[in-house]
């Protein structure tokens, strides 16, 4: 990706076509640390509340100011800052609690570099990456050992992690340790417990510090009425047995996209292979610990496919549910299984035969999970020249020149500056109008206020009564405030190379334009834009774009 630059391929499913843009306004706008409850963002969804989006005092906003009305270089910059730390942070947890002979130095690289190549979302900051830091200082604060460098991670970890994926469900881990440990070890654990749970308080007290608008909503005053409030897992998720048991073996033996997934099967091919060399004592205490830590996996992997349907008979009684995803301990899993694979790597001896093995099965773990990474495969595939294509790059997916050309279209006709006028995105990411610095009434957010998602539904209640699906997207989720056709489904990379239509598109221009909205930017050519109340203006396109722009505009009469 770095060779490439512009040219290369950027993760898009909620990261370019989200994160990245989000971070992006934040930044350019100033809004970073502007937390008062009537700051909104007016490049978002007519006045977004800024509090909605992700806190101002993390390690990734700074990046992003750093190199502001630079995004792809504030994410390239961050993503190398990401794994760079993130193998720092493995090796550093290696060195002291898993591979800690000084013959096994390299071998706690070459795992260190596997986890830090993980697929990953880095706009996530260490939420995944830097686990191992946590891990460490937690351990250190157990034996009393580095007790102000321990403190020092618990307190800087929450400043590049995302509290609502990780924060509860470290507390939870964290702190059923250590009831655990004072449960077996009595008062000989008082000490290493206290330590232990100022360096949970003071991890806990530094989320509160950072997501202070988060805290604040929910259990002081709410800013806004969210859009979560109307999720309806009963109607959004399929249900059954067999559907808990099929996501639990899916979070056993793969994970989840967001969580740095990879395939467990060479950590316990590992495990296999050493407990066949050992000799019967040490392999009988190894089999002891790793089915202890295995059964732990299968209870948090069933626990993680049940979940949401857990949530499901409780979300009336509790809200809360809304808030926080209970599944989430999956962002957990990953550190978990390398933590199985340092256990087998350990124990091998130091012999040359041993250490080529060890290095060979962490090579091996390197080569199933590269697959999954899309960023290194999609970009391999570029540099080899057969980029697919369905699979945007950067500079394709922005497609600057493209907005360009239609920006300048629109002043030449009006006059008026995109702060002037609103527009939506039908067939492609709001995201990508919003990187181009339009104004746009649609946008993906994890939330936002609920009486807009109200007032954004009639513009597409006539394509969500086509499709039952559809509305069941939108109307027990929503996040994705998106134009909707069911023509075209749940598809919003419509390429320029698929020259796809549109007939029917039941579009209340009317309702579009009370919000403010004057213009479409459609990925696909509406063959009756009278029908829908707009009418054609112009059509742009781009060698280097991914897409063909049409640009529709309200009607006069509407």
């Amino acid at each position: 990706m770095l060779l490439l630059g512009r040219h290369g391929y950027v993760l898009i499913h909620d990261n370019l076509d989200t994160e990245i843009s989000l971070v992006y306004l934040l930044t350019k706008l100033h809004l970073a640390f502007a937390y008062g409850t009537e700051v909104l963002v007016p490049q978002l969804m007519n006045g977004l509340p800024r509090n909605a989006l992700r806190p101002g005092l993390s390690g990734t906003v700074l990046i992003f100011s750093i190199f502001q009305n630079q995004p792809l270089v504030a994410y390239l910059v961050h993503q190398v800052l990401v794994r760079v730390l993130g193998l720092l942070a493995m090796y550093w947890l290696l060195r002291r609690y898993g591979l800690a002979r000084p013959e096994q130095r390299g071998l706690a690289a070459a795992v260190a570099l596997a986890w830090a190549t993980l697929p990953a979302y880095s706009i996530y900051g260490l939420t995944v990456l830097g686990q191992p830091a946590l891990l460490r200082a937690a351990l250190d604060l157990r034996q009393g050992r580095s007790r102000a460098v321990a403190w020092l991670v618990c307190a800087a970890f929450p400043l590049w992690s995302i509290f609502v994926y990780v924060g509860p469900f470290i507390a939870v881990v964290w702190g059923s340790l250590l009831l655990l440990d004072v449960a077996r070890r009595g008062r000989t654990a008082w000490a290493a417990t206290a330590r232990g749970a100022v360096g949970l308080a003071l991890l806990l007290g530094m989320y509160v510090v950072v997501e202070w608008p988060l805290f604040y909503s929910l259990l002081v005053a709410k800013q806004f009425v969210s859009h979560r409030e109307e999720f309806d897992f009963v109607r959004l998720l399929p249900h059954g047995v067999g559907v808990g048991l099929k996501e639990a073996l899916r979070y056993f033996w793969l994970g989840q996209y967001h969580a740095s997934p990879f395939f467990r099967g060479v950590v316990l091919l590992a495990v296999g292979v050493v407990l066949a060399r050992l000799a019967p004592a040490r392999r009988q205490l190894l089999g002891r610990r790793v089915g202890t830590v295995l059964l732990v996996l299968a209870g948090v992997s069933l626990f993680c496919g049940f979940a949401p349907q857990l949530a499901m008979l409780y979300q009336k009684q509790l809200p809360l549910l809304h808030a926080f995803t209970l599944n989430r301990f999956h962002f957990l899993m990953s550190l978990t299984w390398f933590g199985l694979l340092a256990l087998a790597l350990r124990e091998l001896p130091a012999t040359p035969a041993a250490r080529r093995l060890g290095y060979g099965l962490v090579a091996l773990q390197f080569l199933v999970a590269l697959p999954l990474n899309a960023e290194y495969l999609n970009n391999l595939r570029i540099i080899a020249g057969r980029p697919k294509a369905d699979v945007p790059s950067y500079a394709a997916f922005v497609a600057p020149g493209l907005f360009s050309q239609a920006k300048d279209f629109i002043f030449r006709q009006t006059g008026q500056l995109p702060a002037a006028y609103r527009v939506a995105s039908l067939g492609l990411p709001p995201a990508v109008a919003q990187l181009n610095d339009f104004y746009t009434l649609d946008s993906n957010q994890n939330s936002y206020p609920l009486p807009y998602k109200h007032a954004f539904r009639p513009l597409i209640a006539g394509e969500l009564a086509k499709s039952p699906a559809l509305a069941t997207y939108f109307d027990a989720w929503g996040n994705r405030c998106y134009l909707m056709s069911a023509e075209i489904g749940r598809n919003y990379l419509i390429g320029k190379q698929l020259q796809r239509q549109v007939q029917h598109f039941a579009f209340d221009a009317a309702a579009f334009r009370q919000m403010g909205g004057r213009y479409v930017f459609s990925a696909v050519r509406l063959v009756h834009p009278a029908e829908s109340g707009l009418r054609l203006l112009s059509a742009f396109g781009s060698s280097e774009a991914y897409w063909k722009l049409y640009l529709y505009e309200v009607a006069v009469s509407h």
